[in-house]
Protein backbone atom coordinates (compact mmCIF):
# COMPACT_ATOMS: atom_id res chain seq x y z
CA UNK A 1 0.00 0.00 0.00
CA UNK A 2 2.32 2.09 1.05
CA UNK A 3 4.61 1.86 -2.30
CA UNK A 4 1.42 2.44 -4.43
CA UNK A 5 0.84 5.64 -2.51
CA UNK A 6 4.53 6.73 -3.14
CA UNK A 7 4.09 6.02 -6.98
CA UNK A 8 0.84 8.03 -6.80
CA UNK A 9 2.79 11.21 -5.01
CA UNK A 10 5.85 10.26 -7.16
CA UNK A 11 3.42 10.60 -10.09
CA UNK A 12 1.34 13.49 -9.63
CA UNK A 13 4.77 15.75 -7.78
CA UNK A 14 6.06 15.00 -12.12
CA UNK A 15 3.08 16.13 -13.44
CA UNK A 16 3.18 18.99 -11.40
CA UNK A 17 6.67 20.00 -11.95
CA UNK A 18 5.87 19.21 -15.80
CA UNK A 19 2.68 21.72 -15.65
CA UNK A 20 4.68 24.13 -14.13
CA UNK A 21 7.44 24.44 -16.74
CA UNK A 22 4.77 24.36 -19.81
CA UNK A 23 3.40 26.64 -17.90
CA UNK A 24 6.20 28.79 -17.55
CA UNK A 25 7.25 28.59 -21.13
CA UNK A 26 3.73 29.78 -21.93
CA UNK A 27 4.67 32.74 -19.97
CA UNK A 28 7.84 33.32 -21.57
CA UNK A 29 5.76 32.93 -24.94
CA UNK A 30 3.38 35.06 -23.73
CA UNK A 31 5.75 38.19 -23.66
CA UNK A 32 7.59 37.24 -27.21
CA UNK A 33 3.94 37.19 -29.18
CA UNK A 34 1.80 39.43 -26.99
CA UNK A 35 0.81 42.59 -28.88
CA UNK A 36 -3.17 44.09 -28.11
CA UNK A 37 -4.04 42.60 -24.78
CA UNK A 38 -4.45 45.52 -22.67
CA UNK A 39 -2.74 44.09 -19.29
CA UNK A 40 0.46 43.33 -21.30
CA UNK A 41 0.86 46.52 -23.36
CA UNK A 42 1.03 47.95 -18.90
CA UNK A 43 3.53 45.12 -17.91
CA UNK A 44 5.63 46.15 -20.90
CA UNK A 45 5.50 50.01 -20.69
CA UNK A 46 8.34 51.67 -19.49
CA UNK A 47 9.07 51.81 -15.85
CA UNK A 48 6.69 54.34 -13.73
CA UNK A 49 5.77 56.15 -17.36
CA UNK A 50 3.79 59.04 -17.72
CA UNK A 51 1.62 59.29 -20.48
CA UNK A 52 -0.07 62.64 -22.10
CA UNK A 53 -3.77 60.49 -22.86
CA UNK A 54 -4.41 56.67 -22.00
CA UNK A 55 -7.41 55.65 -24.17
CA UNK A 56 -10.05 53.38 -22.49
CA UNK A 57 -13.19 51.59 -24.50
CA UNK A 58 -13.77 48.90 -26.63
CA UNK A 59 -12.73 47.94 -30.45
CA UNK A 60 -14.24 51.17 -32.13
CA UNK A 61 -11.33 52.88 -29.68
CA UNK A 62 -8.61 49.74 -30.71
CA UNK A 63 -7.68 50.85 -34.39
CA UNK A 64 -6.44 54.02 -33.06
CA UNK A 65 -3.55 51.70 -32.04
CA UNK A 66 -3.55 49.25 -35.19
CA UNK A 67 -0.54 49.55 -37.11
CA UNK A 68 1.93 52.91 -36.85
CA UNK A 69 -1.70 55.05 -36.10
CA UNK A 70 -0.41 55.66 -32.71
CA UNK A 71 2.86 56.05 -33.03
CA UNK A 72 1.46 59.04 -35.61
CA UNK A 73 -0.32 60.39 -33.84
CA UNK A 74 2.20 60.51 -31.47
CA UNK A 75 4.63 62.71 -34.20
CA UNK A 76 1.92 64.84 -35.02
CA UNK A 77 0.63 66.19 -31.90
CA UNK A 78 4.12 65.88 -29.40
CA UNK A 79 2.19 63.67 -27.18
CA UNK A 80 2.55 60.16 -24.97
CA UNK A 81 -0.58 58.31 -25.69
CA UNK A 82 -1.31 54.73 -24.58
CA UNK A 83 -4.23 52.55 -25.73
CA UNK A 84 -5.64 50.45 -23.77
CA UNK A 85 -8.69 49.82 -25.72
CA UNK A 86 -10.08 45.96 -25.63
CA UNK A 87 -12.41 43.92 -27.70
CA UNK A 88 -15.92 43.52 -26.25
CA UNK A 89 -15.51 45.33 -22.94
CA UNK A 90 -17.82 47.55 -21.06
CA UNK A 91 -17.23 49.92 -18.19
CA UNK A 92 -16.64 46.96 -15.34
CA UNK A 93 -13.41 45.86 -17.09
CA UNK A 94 -12.26 49.11 -18.51
CA UNK A 95 -12.29 49.73 -14.86
CA UNK A 96 -10.47 46.92 -14.03
CA UNK A 97 -7.91 47.96 -16.50
CA UNK A 98 -7.05 51.63 -15.44
CA UNK A 99 -6.61 49.99 -11.95
CA UNK A 100 -3.90 48.13 -12.95
CA UNK A 101 -2.50 51.18 -14.64
CA UNK A 102 -2.63 53.03 -12.45
CA UNK A 103 -0.32 50.77 -9.88
CA UNK A 104 2.79 51.92 -11.87
CA UNK A 105 2.21 54.69 -14.39
CA UNK A 106 -0.11 58.20 -14.83
CA UNK A 107 -1.99 59.77 -17.45
CA UNK A 108 -2.60 63.83 -17.76
CA UNK A 109 -5.91 62.86 -19.72
CA UNK A 110 -8.05 59.90 -20.29
CA UNK A 111 -10.03 59.01 -23.74
CA UNK A 112 -12.70 57.12 -22.86
CA UNK A 113 -14.66 55.87 -26.15
CA UNK A 114 -18.37 55.00 -25.14
CA UNK A 115 -20.19 52.46 -27.09
CA UNK A 116 -23.79 51.82 -25.45
CA UNK A 117 -23.76 48.35 -26.43
CA UNK A 118 -21.17 47.76 -23.63
CA UNK A 119 -23.69 48.92 -20.65
CA UNK A 120 -26.70 46.67 -21.64
CA UNK A 121 -25.21 43.30 -20.71
CA UNK A 122 -23.22 41.50 -18.28
CA UNK A 123 -21.53 39.89 -21.10
CA UNK A 124 -19.31 42.55 -21.84
CA UNK A 125 -18.40 43.54 -18.29
CA UNK A 126 -18.70 40.32 -15.25
CA UNK A 127 -18.25 37.46 -18.38
CA UNK A 128 -15.52 39.21 -20.01
CA UNK A 129 -13.41 38.49 -17.22
CA UNK A 130 -13.78 34.91 -18.64
CA UNK A 131 -12.93 35.21 -21.82
CA UNK A 132 -10.01 32.62 -22.89
CA UNK A 133 -8.43 35.43 -25.48
CA UNK A 134 -8.43 37.89 -22.79
CA UNK A 135 -6.92 35.85 -20.02
CA UNK A 136 -4.31 34.25 -22.30
CA UNK A 137 -3.31 37.46 -23.31
CA UNK A 138 -2.95 38.91 -19.82
CA UNK A 139 0.76 38.48 -18.06
CA UNK A 140 0.67 36.66 -15.13
CA UNK A 141 1.23 39.19 -11.92
CA UNK A 142 0.40 38.73 -8.17
CA UNK A 143 -1.23 42.10 -8.04
CA UNK A 144 -3.42 41.10 -11.16
CA UNK A 145 -4.46 38.29 -8.91
CA UNK A 146 -5.25 40.43 -6.29
CA UNK A 147 -7.32 43.18 -8.04
CA UNK A 148 -9.05 40.22 -9.90
CA UNK A 149 -9.93 38.92 -6.56
CA UNK A 150 -11.58 41.91 -5.60
CA UNK A 151 -13.57 41.97 -8.41
CA UNK A 152 -14.70 38.64 -7.64
CA UNK A 153 -15.75 39.14 -4.16
CA UNK A 154 -16.76 42.53 -5.03
CA UNK A 155 -18.44 42.76 -8.75
CA UNK A 156 -19.92 39.34 -9.14
CA UNK A 157 -16.87 37.87 -11.10
CA UNK A 158 -16.62 34.74 -11.89
CA UNK A 159 -14.45 32.83 -9.83
CA UNK A 160 -13.94 30.43 -12.50
CA UNK A 161 -12.43 33.55 -14.40
CA UNK A 162 -9.63 34.11 -11.30
CA UNK A 163 -8.49 30.17 -11.03
CA UNK A 164 -8.16 29.73 -15.09
CA UNK A 165 -5.98 33.02 -14.90
CA UNK A 166 -4.10 32.00 -11.73
CA UNK A 167 -3.86 28.14 -13.03
CA UNK A 168 -2.87 29.04 -16.37
CA UNK A 169 -4.99 26.72 -18.12
CA UNK A 170 -6.18 29.03 -20.97
CA UNK A 171 -2.26 29.67 -21.57
CA UNK A 172 -1.24 26.19 -21.62
CA UNK A 173 -4.15 24.86 -24.07
CA UNK A 174 -3.40 27.76 -26.40
CA UNK A 175 -3.24 26.20 -29.66
CA UNK A 176 -2.23 29.78 -31.06
CA UNK A 177 0.39 30.21 -28.74
CA UNK A 178 2.74 30.72 -31.44
CA UNK A 179 0.87 33.46 -33.38
CA UNK A 180 0.69 37.26 -32.44
CA UNK A 181 -1.54 37.88 -30.09
CA UNK A 182 -3.91 40.92 -32.23
CA UNK A 183 -7.26 41.11 -32.50
CA UNK A 184 -8.85 40.59 -35.88
CA UNK A 185 -10.00 43.62 -36.86
CA UNK A 186 -5.90 45.12 -36.94
CA UNK A 187 -5.49 43.05 -40.40
CA UNK A 188 -8.73 44.89 -41.83
CA UNK A 189 -7.47 48.26 -41.00
CA UNK A 190 -6.67 48.80 -44.64
CA UNK A 191 -9.76 47.17 -45.70
CA UNK A 192 -13.08 49.32 -47.32
CA UNK A 193 -16.45 48.04 -46.51
CA UNK A 194 -18.72 47.24 -48.71
CA UNK A 195 -22.45 47.90 -46.85
CA UNK A 196 -24.30 44.93 -46.18
CA UNK A 197 -28.04 45.26 -44.30
CA UNK A 198 -27.82 41.67 -42.96
CA UNK A 199 -24.17 42.02 -41.68
CA UNK A 200 -25.39 45.43 -39.42
CA UNK A 201 -28.31 43.20 -38.52
CA UNK A 202 -25.93 40.15 -37.56
CA UNK A 203 -23.63 42.94 -35.91
CA UNK A 204 -26.40 44.42 -33.47
CA UNK A 205 -27.58 41.08 -32.50
CA UNK A 206 -24.22 40.07 -31.55
CA UNK A 207 -23.87 43.33 -29.47
CA UNK A 208 -27.18 43.00 -27.88
CA UNK A 209 -27.91 39.89 -26.45
CA UNK A 210 -30.13 40.55 -23.76
CA UNK A 211 -33.05 42.54 -23.61
CA UNK A 212 -32.39 45.95 -22.31
CA UNK A 213 -33.11 46.20 -18.67
CA UNK A 214 -33.42 49.87 -17.20
CA UNK A 215 -31.68 48.46 -14.17
CA UNK A 216 -29.07 47.20 -16.22
CA UNK A 217 -28.17 50.61 -17.69
CA UNK A 218 -28.41 51.94 -14.80
CA UNK A 219 -25.87 49.66 -12.70
CA UNK A 220 -23.29 49.97 -15.62
CA UNK A 221 -23.49 54.06 -15.43
CA UNK A 222 -22.80 53.73 -11.79
CA UNK A 223 -19.74 51.58 -12.54
CA UNK A 224 -18.75 53.97 -15.69
CA UNK A 225 -19.27 57.29 -12.95
CA UNK A 226 -16.98 55.07 -10.07
CA UNK A 227 -13.92 54.58 -13.43
CA UNK A 228 -15.07 58.16 -13.68
CA UNK A 229 -14.28 58.97 -9.87
CA UNK A 230 -10.69 56.83 -10.26
CA UNK A 231 -9.51 59.32 -12.95
CA UNK A 232 -10.34 62.13 -11.11
CA UNK A 233 -8.56 60.68 -7.97
CA UNK A 234 -5.53 60.37 -9.94
CA UNK A 235 -5.66 63.82 -11.52
CA UNK A 236 -6.64 62.77 -14.63
CA UNK A 237 -8.68 64.86 -16.66
CA UNK A 238 -11.42 62.40 -18.26
CA UNK A 239 -13.25 63.15 -22.19
CA UNK A 240 -16.05 61.09 -23.14
CA UNK A 241 -16.61 60.81 -27.03
CA UNK A 242 -18.56 58.61 -29.47
CA UNK A 243 -16.58 57.90 -32.67
CA UNK A 244 -18.02 57.91 -35.91
CA UNK A 245 -20.69 55.14 -37.48
CA UNK A 246 -22.34 54.58 -40.24
CA UNK A 247 -25.94 55.64 -41.03
CA UNK A 248 -27.07 52.75 -41.64
CA UNK A 249 -25.57 51.22 -38.62
CA UNK A 250 -26.26 53.70 -35.89
CA UNK A 251 -29.97 53.49 -36.93
CA UNK A 252 -30.00 50.12 -35.46
CA UNK A 253 -28.82 50.77 -32.20
CA UNK A 254 -30.86 49.69 -29.66
CA UNK A 255 -31.99 51.84 -26.49
CA UNK A 256 -29.76 54.64 -27.68
CA UNK A 257 -31.71 57.68 -26.22
CA UNK A 258 -32.16 56.01 -22.87
CA UNK A 259 -28.21 55.51 -23.00
CA UNK A 260 -27.73 59.04 -24.12
CA UNK A 261 -29.90 60.80 -21.26
CA UNK A 262 -28.32 57.88 -18.48
CA UNK A 263 -24.73 58.84 -19.73
CA UNK A 264 -26.04 62.51 -19.51
CA UNK A 265 -26.55 62.61 -16.10
CA UNK A 266 -23.16 60.83 -15.13
CA UNK A 267 -21.18 62.70 -17.37
CA UNK A 268 -22.62 66.20 -15.75
CA UNK A 269 -22.33 65.03 -12.17
CA UNK A 270 -18.45 64.47 -12.80
CA UNK A 271 -18.00 67.49 -15.34
CA UNK A 272 -16.73 65.21 -17.56
CA UNK A 273 -17.32 66.75 -21.52
CA UNK A 274 -18.72 64.62 -24.22
CA UNK A 275 -17.78 65.02 -27.94
CA UNK A 276 -20.35 63.30 -30.50
CA UNK A 277 -18.49 62.37 -33.47
CA UNK A 278 -20.79 59.56 -34.21
CA UNK A 279 -22.08 61.13 -37.24
CA UNK A 280 -18.91 62.87 -38.78
CA UNK A 281 -18.02 59.95 -41.48
CA UNK A 282 -21.14 58.58 -43.12
CA UNK A 283 -19.35 57.02 -46.69
CA UNK A 284 -19.05 53.26 -46.25
CA UNK A 285 -15.15 53.77 -47.63
CA UNK A 286 -14.25 54.94 -43.99
CA UNK A 287 -14.76 51.74 -42.75
CA UNK A 288 -13.32 48.24 -42.85
CA UNK A 289 -16.81 46.81 -41.69
CA UNK A 290 -20.23 47.62 -40.37
CA UNK A 291 -18.76 49.78 -37.60
CA UNK A 292 -15.15 50.36 -37.04
CA UNK A 293 -13.18 53.09 -39.19
CA UNK A 294 -10.34 52.13 -41.24
CA UNK A 295 -7.04 54.02 -42.16
CA UNK A 296 -8.46 56.45 -44.17
CA UNK A 297 -11.61 56.84 -41.92
CA UNK A 298 -9.32 57.29 -38.64
CA UNK A 299 -7.04 59.47 -40.35
CA UNK A 300 -9.88 61.79 -42.28
CA UNK A 301 -11.01 62.04 -37.94
CA UNK A 302 -8.07 62.68 -36.66
CA UNK A 303 -7.21 65.47 -39.28
CA UNK A 304 -10.99 66.64 -38.53
CA UNK A 305 -11.40 66.42 -34.74
CA UNK A 306 -9.02 64.05 -32.52
CA UNK A 307 -6.03 66.14 -33.44
CA UNK A 308 -6.96 69.54 -31.86
CA UNK A 309 -9.11 67.18 -28.92
CA UNK A 310 -5.60 65.77 -28.05
CA UNK A 311 -3.91 68.91 -28.09
CA UNK A 312 -6.31 70.80 -25.71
Amino acid sequence: MQHLERSAFLFMAIGLVLYAGLSFGCERLLFRNGHSNALYKIATAPPAADYDWLVLGASHAMPLDFDDFNAFMQHETGLRIINLASPGTGPLYNRFVLQSFLRAHRAGNLLYVVDSFGFWSRAWNEDRFADVKLIRGTPFAPATVALMSDYVRNDGVSPKALLDYVSGFSKVNNRDRFQRDAWEGEAQFDRVYRPSVSAVTKRIAYLYPDPQAPAVLAHYVDVFGGLVAIAQQHDTRVVAVKLPAPAQFRNQLRGEAAFDDSLARILAERAVPLLDFSTELDDPSFYFDTDHLNRTGLTELFQRRLKTLLMM
